[in-house]
């Protein structure tokens, strides 16, 4: 995937369980070992080789995926979610193994060797002779959702009432500078083998992204990952069994110049990282649902997600069912997806991925189309009325108007995808960082008020420096000249803590 976008190169399958040909580990450049004596991967850029670039090498054997129809019977409604959960029993030493018998490897039995005889070439057998790759066909399953009647399925909701807040007119604030952005560091490796959390070890969370975080309440923090892989799971990329589209975790860590702890996840099972928001994992139907951001008012956690119908043939982009909301009454232990907070996906409809922020007396919504090349609209609701889709207004040329999502104007310029926004209260301004999908970076701006007007963009992270990464989520614990983000990167497919020095 070199020389292609950082969407791209790095989303391919990040967040989608696409399984990419694994490759050996040792070929992921190495971070310093951990305070448990275990190595972890450096999402930054290798050294360049000496010689310069070096061609990729002629593969011995070309496949062609040739899809073809499979015909899959699925229950609608489908079965009730049943969230069992099993309190956490961690040692005390951060580097003891709490789970020896499920996540350790067990040895397999070596293989039988097997003739590698190497395919001859026509004319003569000098070494100058140009390799020809073997064709071979690949028959690839394309899964078609066949609907049948299913049992009770989950308990009918009853509708929120229609309360149309009615138009109200708006204004734009002055223009804030583009934001300094000084030095941008790596500060540690928060998940996967060889990680500060020892995710793999305690959680049986191997691979996984994003780390989307909110204050849940004072002195603690909620991250949830996309799609998560436990120990089968092997560099590059996200693919494997124990597959869960979503987890989450809790830490009280403030100090984040050195990492951030993860004090414990939601558990389904002993060592096992439950997953939060169900997902049907049928291709074409609902192969995954992911979190895109999360927010508390009051004891009551939300979480903004994305239901994914299908990933595109275009590599990075995907096709969703429609955006959501669901939340959760017990610290995010259990989940309640709401049967009627939900934004379809309708002719290419906004707020697929959201972003949203409470302020005052309103939840701001941003949000983008599905797939990773949009504009960024703006919604806002009560906050006594966030399930409630009949109560949003957007925002549309200087009005706050009910009429239609779809009519919602682009508050910057330029495409956007995964939006990180927060609300620092100590400088008086909002923040907001994104992929920018075309040129390939992670940018920040910044505003006196979420309608804008929004600075100028500046980088956080570049292709140049990291040449796998996605994501950008800012911590809540940041400030106006300390900002931490997460990001994930693709080969090692896991998550990390950045920082980035701002200055006026």
């Amino acid at each position: 995937m070199a020389g292609v976008p950082l969407c791209v190169a790095a989303v391919v399958a990040a967040t989608i369980g696409f399984a990419a040909a694994p490759a050996a580990a040792e070929t992921l450049p190495w971070l310093p070992v951990n305070a448990c004596g275990e190595t972890g991967f450096n999402p930054a850029k290798e050294p360049p080789s000496p010689g310069g670039p070096l061609l990729p090498p002629v593969p011995p054997t070309v496949s062609i995926p040739i899809p073809y129809p499979d015909f899959v019977p699925v229950p609608v409604p489908g079965p009730r979610v049943e969230q069992t959960r099993v309190a956490q029993d961690l040692p005390a030493d951060p580097c003891a193994d709490p789970c020896p018998d499920l996540t350790d490897e067990v040895d397999e039995p070596e293989s039988e060797p097997g003739s590698t005889g190497s395919a001859g070439s026509s004319g003569s057998s000098g070494s100058a002779a140009l390799p020809i790759p073997k064709i071979s066909i690949d028959p690839r399953p394309e899964t078609i959702p066949i609907p049948v009647p299913g049992g009770p399925g989950p308990e009918p909701q009853p509708a929120p009432p229609v309360e149309i807040n009615p138009a109200e007119r708006g204004f734009l604030t002055a223009s804030m500078a583009k934001p300094g952005v000084g030095d941008v560091r790596l500060v540690s490796q928060l998940t996967g083998q060889g990680s500060e959390n020892r995710t793999d070890k305690r959680w049986q969370v191997d691979g996984t992204d994003l780390g989307i975080t909110w204050e849940t309440k004072p002195g603690e923090v909620a991250v949830a990952f996309g799609d998560t892989f436990g120990k089968d799971w092997a560099p590059p990329g996200a693919f494997g069994e124990d597959w869960r589209s979503n987890v989450l975790g809790h830490s009280t860590d403030t100090d984040l110049s050195d990492g951030m702890t993860i004090d414990s996840m939601v558990q389904d099972s002993r060592c096992h990282a439950a997953e939060i928001i169900d997902s049907r994992h049928i291709n074409n139907f609902e192969t995954t649902t992911i979190p895109t951001s999360g927010f508390a008012i009051g004891d009551r956690q939300y979480l903004s997600y994305m239901s994914v119908k299908r990933w595109s043939m275009i590599p990075g982009m995907w096709y969703t069912n429609y955006g959501g909301i669901a939340y959760s009454d017990d610290d995010g232990q259990t989940w309640v997806k709401d049967q009627h907070a939900q934004w379809d996906n309708i002719f290419g409809a906004r707020f697929q991925v959201s972003a949203m922020v409470p302020h005052g007396d309103y939840v701001y919504m941003f949000g983008t189309p599905n797939g990773r090349i949009g504009t960024i609209g703006l919604a806002r609701v009560p906050v006594d009325q966030v399930l409630n889709t009949t109560s949003y207004q957007y925002w549309s040329d200087g009005t706050w108007t009910p009429v239609s999502r779809n009519l919602a104007t682009p508050i910057v310029g330029g495409v956007a995808s995964e939006l990180s926004v927060r609300y620092d209260a100590a400088a008086d301004k909002w923040q907001m960082s994104y992929l920018e999908p075309i040129g390939g970076s992670i940018i920040l701006r910044q505003s006196s008020s979420p309608q804008g007007a929004w600075s100028e963009g500046a980088t956080l992270v570049d292709t140049a420096d990291y040449p796998k990464a996605y994501g950008g989520f800012i911590h809540p614990w940041s400030t106006d000249q300390d900002l931490y983000f997460t990001i994930s990167e693709w080969d090692s497919y896991n998550v990390y803590l950045m920082h980035a020095s701002l200055h006026p």
